[in-house]
């Protein structure tokens, strides 16, 4: 297992004032039945949106489509008729690499295996035909192997974090990396963190140093705080608690980090409920990640988390959370918080029933703040922009 430690803190600068968000419906290409969005982008920069889609059968298949401008691409189909795993924490990405092709990653339960999820990888030169579906890690067991997230590591190549739970759900489970060309071949595959929160979603992110993950630990005290680890000069080097919450729970509370970069910086958005007080919180970061401020509260009532976050070329954040709402629904909110840590106004995004909304997605892509959410699988997934 890696060394934990409890990493740098970094006082809090306040001067700058949060901005009001505004938030504006975007109409997207998504089907009529479609569900778990995410963002990636292409590789000129434009907003890259993935999803499932339920096709007249009954199959579900995964697509894509690219925004230029203010035009959407034509729906792509990358894969049809899987038995993709249908968990909004589970949601299928899409990235693209300088030269243009793509890479395509997704999570599928096996026919008759009930604890089995295996993670697939496919690849596209020209975006239109991809590669044959390859399992991403070296396991065949009918165990987890799953929660991934994906980031272009190189020109020519990806790197998955995910985790395997080898002795089960109720065992420790692993913090994996896989590396995948940019043609879909599987190159490697180690193992970052040796005992890690069973079923909370994993984030990567590159930053101009390197790699950093963030990704929810364990304890043999079944304390569950966030942990990064980074990839510099060639190496990772010790994992280490971004705060110490002291979160105990004898459970997963399928609620991970979310982590955005920009140059060197970085920030990263999580949930916990330690002392009781379910809250979603935002650390900052200067120096790509080796160190971090002080958590900045960002919920203002009951938090369920499920939390995302983008990042401008400022350091200006803008994160999403779900929060408790009146009459048992849920609310879809998001706020700014500057690069001096000031947190601005919140903004309501969407009012639904927690399932329906799913793990909402924010992206910066150039000078837009984009948002996605959508589970339902019986409505369309949700778009739109957030303006400042």
């Amino acid at each position: 297992m890696q060394l934990k430690s409890i990493m740098l803190l970094l006082p809090v600068a306040f001067g700058a004032s949060g901005q009001v968000l505004k938030v504006s419906p975007l109409p997207n290409p998504s089907g009529a039945e479609s569900l778990q969005a995410h963002w990636g982008t292409a590789s000129d920069g434009s907003p890259l949106l993935s999803w499932l889609e339920k096709s007249k059968d009954g199959s579900l298949s995964l697509r894509y489509a690219v925004r230029h401008g203010a035009q959407w691409s034509e729906p792509r189909t990358i894969v049809g008729n899987r038995q993709f795993f249908r968990q909004p924490a589970e949601s299928p990405a899409v990235i693209s690499f300088a030269n243009g092709s793509l890479l395509a990653e997704w999570v599928e339960l096996p026919p008759g295996s009930g604890e089995a999820e295996n993670l697939y990888v496919s690849a596209s030169k020209n975006g239109t035909q991809w590669t044959a579906p390859a399992l991403a890690h070296k396991d065949r067991s009918p165990v987890q192997h799953a929660l991934a997230s994906m980031t272009a590591s190189g020109d020519t190549e990806a790197s998955l974090v995910w985790l395997e739970a080898l002795k089960g759900e109720d065992a420790p489970s692993a913090l994996k990396r896989t590396v995948v060309s940019s043609s879909g071949a599987v190159l490697k595959e180690e193992t970052l963190d040796s005992d890690v929160c069973t079923c909370c979603p994993t984030s990567i992110v590159k930053t101009e140093n390197g790699l950093l993950v963030a990704y929810r630990d364990h304890s043999t005290q079944d304390i569950r705080d966030i942990a990064v680890i980074r990839f510099e000069n060639g190496r990772w080097q010790p994992s280490r608690i971004l705060n110490d919450d002291k979160w105990e729970i004898n459970a997963c509370p399928v609620n991970g980090a979310a982590a955005a970069a920009r140059n060197s910086r970085v920030a990263i958005a999580w949930y916990t409920e330690a002392e009781d007080k379910p809250r979603t919180q935002l650390a900052l970061s200067n120096d790509g990640g080796a160190s971090f401020t002080k958590p900045i509260r960002v919920s203002i009532g009951n938090s369920f988390g499920h939390t995302s976050v983008a990042l401008d070329d400022n350091g200006n954040a803008v994160v999403s959370w779900l929060e408790e709402g009146s009459g048992g629904a849920v609310r879809l909110l998001a706020r700014q918080v500057t690069s001096a840590g000031v947190t601005g106004p919140v903004v309501e995004v969407a009012v639904g029933a927690q399932r329906s909304i799913g793990y909402p997605r924010l992206l910066q892509a150039g000078n837009e703040t984009l948002i996605a959410w959508g589970n339902s699988g019986s409505s369309k997934v949700q778009t739109a922009r957030i303006s400042k």
